[in-house]
């Protein structure tokens, strides 16, 4: 599967969605981590822990709010 990123397209920062949300950073983690088009970035340390920067494009962010705030 291929995805496309419009490098022109806004990029949101974990913070930037967590206060949009009035929800912990953490739970934006959560739920973006594994989300297809989220941006990771990883930088690898021998022995350390992995840290992980994720950016959340405005597209990814409006799909998922759309999913979970979908009336039953």
């Amino acid at each position: 599967m291929e995805l496309s990123f419009d490098p022109r397209e806004r990029c949101l920062t974990v913070a930037e969605v967590a206060d949009r949300l009035s929800i912990n950073t953490d739970t934006v983690r959560r739920l973006f981590l594994n989300e297809p088009g989220v941006i990771v970035l990883c930088i690898p340390h021998k022995g350390r822990r992995q840290y992980r920067t994720l950016r959340i494009p405005e597209h990814v962010f409006q799909r998922v709010l759309a999913r979970l705030t979908r009336v039953a």
